[in-house]
């Protein structure tokens, strides 16, 4: 019986030991190590493989061999250049066309009662509804019916349809969370409704804009789906491309490597430089 309350005591003092200000520390310091590993070591095993000579990808973990020459391969190529502007400019002409429809969109959403707009959110709540995947096929033969397969006007306008859907609902919220009383002022100053809007509804949500604009770039720069589909040689796009890589022959994964890591270099740098005002976007 002693033995058993001495057992049952000291449970709860291990615990508390445990969980004692420096015990809490380590378990911290443990718990961030393990996120930073999960999220960052496959990148750090990609950027090894990209340096890694073609004989010598299996053997990552040990051995000194690295060379930059699967970048200069890479670059070498004349379908990898194109694909990389292919991808630049479809991903910056979707994200300002996609915001020019979505900050109006989303504002009318906000500000308007009617049926109107009571069609439209309805219209966007139901192709945001349908999956994803399910609408590839009738894009493709759209486009190939009307010859617009394998061009930018057959993969911009999809991807604009898809900001519109999505990005409507969260600059209704932006909207939203602005208050209306200085267009009302701006109104009864002589100002009609779109030139308050102008004025000061769409300077307030600048921040949201930014966030938008940004994390727009990103998804189409990202977006392997639409791309595999609806695109060919014309407009090929990084995301396809990098499965040129993989032949009858095998797969050059040191090539392949060294082009993801080019491929995620934008991404990063936009990332890094414009997550302030992604954050201070999120949270108008």
């Amino acid at each position: 019986m002693i033995a058993q309350a001495m057992t049952a005591e000291g449970t709860p003092s291990r615990i508390a030991s445990v969980l004692a200000p420096g015990g809490r520390a380590a378990l911290f310091l443990l718990a961030a190590l393990a996120i930073v590993l999960l999220f960052l070591g496959p990148i750090v095993i990609l950027l090894v493989t990209s340096l890694r000579p073609g004989w010598a990808v299996y053997y990552i973990y040990r051995g000194t061999a690295f060379t930059v020459q699967n970048y200069l391969d890479v670059f070498a190529r004349p379908a990898v250049v194109r694909a990389f502007v292919n991808s630049f400019i479809l991903a910056t002409l979707a994200t300002v066309f996609s915001l020019g429809i979505t900050v109006t969109s989303g504002y009318m959403l906000s500000r308007f009662d009617g049926p109107i707009p009571r069609t439209w959110f309805g219209t966007i709540y139901v192709f945001r509804t349908v999956p994803y995947i399910s609408w590839v096929l009738p894009l493709y033969l759209v486009d190939y019916y009307f010859g617009l397969y394998d061009t930018f006007a057959g993969i911009l306008l999809p991807h604009i349809a898809v900001h519109i859907c999505f990005f409507s609902w969260i600059m209704k919220g932006f909207f939203d969370g602005i208050d209306p009383s200085m267009e009302h002022a701006a109104m009864i100053d002589g100002c009609t409704r779109w030139g308050a809007f102008r004025r000061v509804a769409l300077p307030a949500a600048i921040p949201a804009i930014a966030a938008l604009a940004i994390l727009s770039w990103l998804y189409t720069w990202n977006e392997f789906l639409f791309a595999l589909i609806l695109t060919g040689h014309n407009t090929a796009l990084i995301t396809v491309t990098m499965a040129q890589f993989v032949t009858e022959l095998g797969t050059a994964w040191n090539l392949m490597s060294a082009m993801a890591v080019l491929a995620i270099g934008p991404a990063v740098l936009i990332t890094v430089f414009a997550q302030k005002y992604v954050i201070r976007g999120l949270r108008i």
